[in-house]
C-alpha cells in the first residue's frame, strides 16, 4: 500500500497555513540481531547486553497499537555460529524471547578463538543464513499480497571488536551475495570505559556513521556506544520508531509573499520522542489519564471515593525552568489550587492558603519547577512494588500551579538532534521572513478564537444515527387507531373526563406510549345494575398511558361527583 493513498489534508486547500500528514508505520522491517560472544570481551558485555534485551523485550512485547517489530531473529557467534531464535512475532511472545536471552547468558565468556579471520567468516555466514531464513519464512507465510512482498529485513551486528574492521570484513565477504531483501546493515561497536572516555560522544548514544557501500549496494552504518544498559536500550528502542522513509510525513504550508496562490511548502518528517503510556496495560498508574480529577484519583471500591485518602505527590527535586524540554512532557495538564474543603477549620484553611501562595511566588520568582514522585496506589498482584509515576509542577502568574506528567526512562525513545553550527542560506531566510510577515501576530494567545467545528460535527452525526422525532404534535385522532374503540361513550353519549394537555404532549413525543381503555372502578356498580343495562356504567373509559419510560403518568380518575352525574344522565336517557 503506497503512502500517497493515505495522505489527507488537515484543512481546506484555500487556507494560507496548512499541515498535511500521512500515517506512520507503513512498512516496518523484520529484525535480525547477531551477537559476537567472543572472549575476552564477552565477559564484560554479556550482562549489559542481556539486561538491555530483557528490558527492551518486556516493553516491545506489551505494546498495543500498530506493529512496530513484525519479526525478530537472534544469532550468536562464539566458537561456532548458532541460531538461538528463528523468526518469530514479537507481540505477546515474551516468555519465548526471555528464554532465548537466558540461553545467551550461558555462552562462555572465557577462552580463545583462533584468529580474527575465523570470527569474520562466522559473521558472514550468520548474515547470509539470516537472509535465507527470512526468504523462506516469507515464502511459507505469504498469501501473495503486496504487503508481504514489501517487507524487508535489517541486520544489526553487536561486537566489541574495532567497528571499521568488521565493516570491511562484511563488505568483502558479502560481495556477490543476494542482498535484495537486506534494507540496512548496522554494526554496533561496544566500547570499553577507557576507549569511550577518549572520544566525545553523546550521552544518549553514539552517532551512527553511514556509508552507502557501492560494493554491497545497501546502507551500512557503524555506531559506537558505551558499555552500559541504557545505551544498549537506546540502540534497541530505535527499532520501535517508524522506519519507512519512502515518503515525507508533513507538508507545512506557508503563505506565499509574492501573491502567488501556490504556498511555500516545507517538507518534514515526524519522530516519536516517547512511547505513549496509553499503549501500556498499566497506563492508569503511569499518569496517562490526567484529563479529569476522577482519572487521577485512586479507584475506590463501593461508594465513590469515600474513605479514600488523597494522592501524595512527593517533591524530590527542583528544576530550572529553562532546563526542562517540552518533548518529555505528555498528557493533559491539571490545575492545582488551594483547597476549599469544608472539613477543614478556618485556621487550617488560612494557613494552607498562605503556604500555597508562598510556593507559587517562590517558584515563579526563582524560575523553578518542582519534580514530583507518586507512589502506586496499590501494590502489584504479581508480587512487585507496582509502577510509580512522575510529574512536573509549574508556577503561573495566577494563584495556581500546573501539573504535567513527565516521561520516565522506560518509555523514552532515542532522538538525535544535532545543533547546527552553520548559518542558514540568506535567500532561504529572506523567503521565510517574508512568509511570516503575511500572518497576523498576537501578543497573547486566546484559544476562544479557534473553532474546530466540533459542535456541528457531533450534531450531524447524532441526527443521522438516531430516529427523527416530529416537531409538531399530531392530532388526537391520529393516536386513536392504536387504541381500543371507545364504544361505551359513543353509544351512550356520555363525556370522558377532560385530559390534561401534558398527557397528549407526552403521547406525541414518546414513540413507545400507547392509549388503552380500562373500566372505571365504582363502589355502586352492584346496586345500580338493576336500573338499566350494565354496559352504560361498565364501559365508561379512563385513558391510561402504558409506556416503558419512567416519565409516563396515569390520567386522573373522575371524581365521585362526576360519577353521580353520569348515572343521572344514563337514567334520563333510559
Amino acid at each position: 500500500m503506497s503512502m500517497d493513498n493515505r495522505k489527507r489534508p488537515a484543512g481546506s486547500s484555500n487556507s494560507g497555513n496548512l499541515v498535511y500528514w500521512s500515517s506512520s508505520f507503513p512498512r516496518q522491517p523484520a529484525r535480525v540481531l547477531i551477537v559476537e560472544a567472543l572472549p575476552p570481551w564477552w565477559s564484560q558485555t554479556c550482562p549489559v547486553l542481556c539486561d538491555a534485551l530483557d528490558n527492551f523485550l518486556s516493553l516491545a512485547c506489551s505494546l498495543d497499537g500498530p506493529c512496530r517489530i513484525p519479526l525478530l531473529s537472534l544469532y550468536a557467534i562464539s566458537r561456532q555460529q548458532e541460531c538461538l531464535l528463528p523468526f518469530v512475532q514479537v507481540r505477546g511472545n515474551l516468555a519465548r524471547l526471555c528464554s532465548c536471552v537466558e540461553e545467551l547468558r550461558t555462552l562462555p565468556g572465557e577462552g580463545c578463538i583462533r584468529g580474527a579471520a575465523r570470527g569474520g567468516e562466522l559473521l558472514r555466514q550468520a548474515v547470509l543464513d539470516s537472509l535465507q531464513q527470512f526468504k523462506q519464512y516469507i515464502r511459507h507465510t505469504s498469501t501473495g499480497s503486496q504487503a508481504s512482498n514489501n517487507i524487508s529485513v535489517e541486520v544489526t551486528v553487536v561486537t566489541s571488536q574495532p567497528g571499521r574492521g568488521v565493516v570491511r570484513h562484511l563488505e568483502a565477504g558479502l560481495k556477490g551475495a543476494d542482498l535484495v531483501s537486506l534494507k540496512r546493515l548496522l554494526v554496533v561497536q561496544i566500547c570499553s570505559a577507557a576507549d569511550w572516555g577518549q572520544d566525545n560522544h553523546s550521552p544518549e548514544a553514539g552517532h551512527a556513521e553511514t556509508d552507502d557501500s557501492l560494493m554491497l549496494g545497501t546502507e551500512v552504518d557503524l555506531q559506537r556506544v558505551e558499555n552500559s544498559v541504557f545505551t544498549m536500550e537506546t540502540v534497541l528502542k530505535a527499532w520501535l520508531q517508524e522506519q519507512g522513509g519512502d515518503r515525507e510525513h508533513v507538508h507545512l504550508l506557508l503563505p506565499n509573499p509574492l501573491d502567488n496562490p501556490i504556498p511555500v511548502c516545507v517538507k518534514c518528517d515526524m519522530q516519536e520522542r516517547l512511547i505513549s503510556p496509553a499503549l501500556i496495560p498499566l497506563s492508569p498508574n503511569l499518569g496517562v489519564k490526567t484529563e479529569s480529577i476522577r482519572d487521577f484519583l485512586p479507584l475506590a471500591k463501593g461508594l465513590a471515593n469515600q474513605g479514600q485518602p488523597p494522592r501524595k505527590l512527593k517533591a524530590i527535586k527542583t528544576l530550572r525552568a529553562d532546563g526542562v524540554c517540552e518533548s518529555v512532557l505528555y498528557g493533559l495538564p491539571l490545575v492545582l489550587r488551594p483547597t476549599t474543603c469544608w472539613q477543614l477549620d478556618w485556621d487550617e484553611m488560612e494557613t494552607n492558603h498562605n503556604l500555597f501562595h508562598a510556593l507559587c511566588h517562590t517558584l515563579r520568582s526563582r524560575d523553578l519547577f518542582l519534580l514530583l514522585h507518586v507512589e502506586p496506589a496499590q501494590r502489584s498482584t504479581a508480587g512487585g512494588s507496582g509502577v510509580c509515576s512522575h510529574y512536573v509542577l509549574q508556577p503561573s502568574p495566577s494563584l495556581s500551579l500546573l501539573l504535567k506528567p513527565v516521561v520516565s526512562r522506560e518509555l523514552l525513545l532515542p532522538c538525535s538532534l544535532p545543533v547546527s553550527t552553520q548559518e542558514p542560506a540568506p535567500d532561504a531566510v529572506h523567503t521565510i521572513q517574508d512568509c511570516l510577515t503575511q500572518l497576523d501576530e498576537e501578543c497573547v494567545f486566546n484559544p476562544l478564537s479557534l473553532s474546530s467545528n466540533l459542535y456541528q460535527h457531533l450534531r450531524s452525526r447524532g441526527l443521522l444515527s438516531q430516529p427523527r422525532y416530529p416537531y409538531r404534535l399530531q392530532p388526537a385522532t391520529a393516536h386513536r387507531d392504536q387504541s381500543q374503540p371507545l364504544e361505551g361513550p359513543k353509544a351512550t353519549g356520555s363525556r370522558l373526563p377532560r385530559q390534561p394537555q401534558s398527557h397528549g404532549r407526552q403521547l406525541g413525543m414518546n414513540s413507545k406510549a400507547r392509549a388503552t381503555v380500562a373500566p372505571l372502578p365504582s363502589s355502586s356498580s352492584h346496586s345500580s345494575s338493576s336500573l338499566g343495562p350494565p354496559p352504560v356504567k361498565a364501559s365508561r373509559p379512563a385513558l391510561k398511558l402504558l409506556s416503558s419510560s419512567s416519565g409516563s403518568r396515569r390520567a386522573p380518575a373522575p371524581t365521585r361527583q362526576e360519577e353521580d352525574n353520569g348515572e343521572d344522565d344514563s337514567m334520563v336517557m333510559q
